[in-house]
């Protein structure tokens, strides 16, 4: 059986509570469900059941140190004409695009081709149907400056994306911890130094 696959962070719960918080607003907009809030690595696309099992595999020889990532700002996609997605950034990191080079370079070598636009890492909130400029500006106007706390990336995820009439629902089909580097210990003997 045919899977369409993608590889992902998922943010933790305070972060989906404060994302969700500001998921109103915009009228025709489809928002997302918390549950689903996440940010796309790589999109695969739809594979057959043995390369399925060849990319799950592949995945786990990725080594990586954890991380910490902050939310940034907001924006819409495609930055002229109609806007059609609206989405959450995070702050630059060079370790986020590090891990992502390399799951892309994995699956480049296992024979599967990148997606041909250039990585912009996000989180989707909404997709929207015809909603004007003027009324997502107002909403970027508002939001714009959103932003968080640190927070800890100890893994990514490989999903399969089910679509439906509502949209796509997403499973997971693999969880792929991250080596637990100092960065814990770290933020741990900072809070009990302040």
């Amino acid at each position: 059986m045919n899977k369409r696959l993608f590889v992902a962070i998922d943010p933790p719960d305070g972060i989906r509570d404060q994302l969700s918080a500001i998921c109103c607003g915009l009228p025709d907009a489809r928002w997302t469900p918390p549950e689903q809030f996440h940010l796309t690595l790589c999109f695969i696309g739809e594979v057959d059941g043995s390369s399925f099992l060849d990319i799950r595999e592949a995945l786990t020889e990725i080594p990586f140190p954890a991380f910490s990532l902050r939310l940034h700002g907001v924006g819409f996609f495609p930055p002229r004409g109609q806007p059609r997605v609206v989405w959450a950034g995070v702050e630059k990191s060079e370790p986020l695009m590090a891990l992502q080079r390399k799951i892309a370079t994995r699956l480049f070598n296992l024979g599967f081709e990148p997606e041909n636009r250039k990585f912009f890492p996000h989180i989707t909130l909404a997709r929207l149907q015809q909603t004007s400029a003027a009324k997502v500006g107002k909403y970027l106007e508002l939001h714009g400056l959103l932003g968080s706390e640190p927070f800890v990336v100890s893994q990514f995820l490989l999903y399969s994306s089910i679509l439906g009439r509502k949209g796509a629902s997403h499973v997971v089909e693999q969880v792929y911890p991250l080596a637990q580097s100092s960065l814990r210990s770290n933020s741990i003997s900072q809070s009990s130094e302040a």
